[in-house]
């Protein structure tokens, strides 16, 4: 392996790279060393998939809250036989 100076980094350049090292989990060096190999394309980029939806309410409601849900809608939950002949 082969060791090389970066020369001209700015500082937005500079705090950027710390975040994403730090976000990682890694050192500066290896998150430098990941970028430019996704970006040669040596090494492919892990795509994760970011769904928009409600997963993060899930398992929030306390029993109270489950109990009175249930009841507010549980008039949805009977049928009207009369609308249906």
């Amino acid at each position: 392996m082969t060791t090389m100076t970066i020369r001209g980094l700015d500082d937005l350049t500079i705090k950027a790279l710390k975040e994403k090292a730090k976000k990682e989990g890694s050192s500066i060096n290896a998150a430098l060393v990941k970028l430019l190999q996704e970006d040669l394309g040596i090494k492919k980029k892990k795509r994760t998939v970011v769904y928009n939806d409600l997963d993060h309410l899930a398992g929030t409601w306390s029993d109270k809250d489950c109990k009175e849900f249930l009841q507010t809608t549980a008039d949805f939950e009977k049928i009207d036989k009369n609308l249906w002949k």
